[in-house]
């Protein structure tokens, strides 16, 4: 194994002729002046041909071993950022360096900038080796000193340390301080808070409403924030709220007049939040016009607001979100599959409340602290009543089907309904009576509307037809079969957009809804 020196001449603190030259310390020419360390080849990185001879001559006289290997480096300007790391990144990509070989980088010479490329350079591996600083002697009978610096910082316990209590740091700010008990979920959170600081790609969160996924991207743009990655704001918007061109013109903004109600001219949610972070809620239900734009302007930093024909710029980081499954939306041609690919580099599922009974105990006691902070009232259970109600939230029979809204609300309730600040179990019986008939009268409906589509279009059809499909054409059909008429069905399945239209033809409308069944107004009869 050879030990291989690659560094500046230093055409200050290495130049002098003459004897007393010798009683001056030159950093290039100390590197051969330790009994401890023997460099066997040194690339010294000089401005024109000729400049360091003379100290490449003084350091074969204290090291003969040493072989001197000259690389013309010309800069224009040495303090150029941009031109000094191109001119180093070129000679290291072409330096010859054996495995087996140690490589010092000499950082003592050249000027601040050269020094902070060749750091750079080393972090990032482009010179795989380690940090060489040289030192004057201290005093007048000291000798010329050095120190060699790892950056593998995993080779540093405190700081492997600290950076283990940072990462600590972040999953727990995005689990909101709750010991959470869920292995597989610790582990998502460990995951996503290195994600967060380390890469600005798009976030795709997914799970079922009420899994926490929008307290969970305001938690990421916390994290991101106090770790300096972030500098513009969080812009929040969930895409089920948005249609037509005041979709369009709320997330990439629009000229006035641009559209029917553009009485102004707005900026888009996307222009909001240069900068910063923008969550989109529930992304599976944007448009594919909206998508497209939304994709170029993921990859782009650019778009065009709806009526406008100059281009705007936006640069920030998106967080989705999705309770659907984006794959067999791309499979039925309602998402894009190109968009699909650029968000879903790093995707996380929020698994369901009931899917982490292990974490309910802890998110009931978070629960009761947000109650008291925003009651400013304590309210605590009783020793009975807390273990009663504990047994039926992570039992077999505890659906949760709103998830953490779910437990929030009853919470809430229990906790409103003590005004002697201690919940019993007369009250937890209470509650559980009233979340067992809200999830009952649910589940009870949409059993009730999947038996009525079964039974108009068959088992077999009923199957091939996405829930929200069957929850839709399930209410088509309750308002057919009360009304008289297929006009009188239409009146009222469009009640409000028919006032905004200057004619009318609810049956039409309604005929063709039902044409896309293969139905009409007489086989939904029953």
């Amino acid at each position: 194994m050879a030990t291989v020196c690659f560094g500046f001449y230093g055409t200050t603190l290495d130049a002098g002729r003459g004897a007393k030259r010798w009683q001056r310390w030159r950093p290039t020419v100390s590197l051969g002046q330790h009994d401890d360390l023997l460099i066997d080849r040194l690339v010294l990185l000089v401005p024109e041909a000729g400049a360091a001879d003379e100290v490449v001559k003084d350091l074969l006289q204290v090291s003969p071993e040493t072989s001197v290997e000259q690389v013309l480096v010309s800069l224009e300007d040495p303090w150029d950022f941009e031109e000094v790391y191109a001119a180093l990144h070129d000679v290291a990509r072409g330096l010859a360096i054996d495995d087996a070989d140690e490589l010092l980088i000499h950082i003592t010479t050249g000027t601040h900038v050269a020094q902070i490329c060749l750091f750079l350079l080393t972090e990032s591996r482009f010179l795989p080796g380690k940090l060489l600083q040289t030192s004057p002697p201290r005093g007048r009978h000291g000798h010329p000193s050095y120190a060699v610096i790892d950056l593998d910082l995993g080779a540093y316990d405190a700081i492997a340390q600290r950076h283990a209590a940072a990462e600590r740091e972040g999953a727990e700010l995005l689990k909101q301080g709750i010991a959470t008990r869920n292995g597989a979920f610790n582990h998502t959170m460990d995951e996503l808070a290195l994600v967060a600081v380390q890469s600005p790609a798009p976030i795709l969160l997914t799970g079922p409403t009420g899994a926490g996924k929008s307290q969970l991207a305001r938690s990421l743009y916390e994290l991101k924030r106090r770790r300096h990655r972030l500098k513009g704001p969080l812009v929040e918007v969930n895409c089920a709220t948005l249609r037509g061109d005041q979709a369009m013109g709320a997330l990439f903004g629009h000229r006035r007049g641009a559209f029917t109600g553009a009485s102004e001219a707005r900026d888009g949610l996307l222009r909001a939040a240069d900068g910063g972070l923008l969550f989109l809620d529930e992304i599976g239900e944007l448009g594919l016009d909206e998508q497209a734009m939304l994709l170029v302007a993921i990859e782009e930093g650019r778009f065009l607001p709806l009526g406008s024909d100059r281009e705007v710029r936006s640069s920030f980081q998106l967080i989705a979100g999705t309770n659907r499954d984006l794959h067999q939306r791309v499979a039925e041609g309602r998402f894009r599959e190109d968009l699909l690919a650029r968000i879903d580099l790093w995707t996380f599922r929020l698994p369901g409340l009931a899917d982490r009974p292990e974490d309910i105990e802890p998110n009931l006691d978070f629960e009761l602290e947000r109650f008291a902070r925003t009651a400013d009232r304590r309210v605590g259970f009783s020793r009975e009543a807390r273990g009663r109600f504990l047994s039926f939230a992570t039992g077999p029979g505890a659906t949760w089907r709103g998830n953490f809204r779910d437990l929030g609300a009853a919470v809430t309730r229990m906790a409103t309904l003590s005004p002697g600040g201690r919940i019993d179990e007369a009250q937890v019986e209470r509650e559980i009576g009233r979340l067992r008939g809200a999830w009952s009268a649910v589940e009870g409906g949409a059993n009730a509307r999947g038996s009525l589509v079964q039974e108009v279009l068959g088992e077999d059809g009923a199957a091939e037809l996405d829930r929200f499909d069957r929850v839709q054409l399930a209410d088509v059909i309750e308002v057919c079969r009360r009304s008289k008429s297929l006009a009188a069905a239409g009146r009222e399945l469009f009640a409000v957009s028919r006032t905004k239209r200057a004619t009318v033809n609810d049956g039409d409308r309604l005929r063709k809804y039902l044409a896309r069944f293969e139905l009409d107004f007489a086989s939904v009869q029953p």
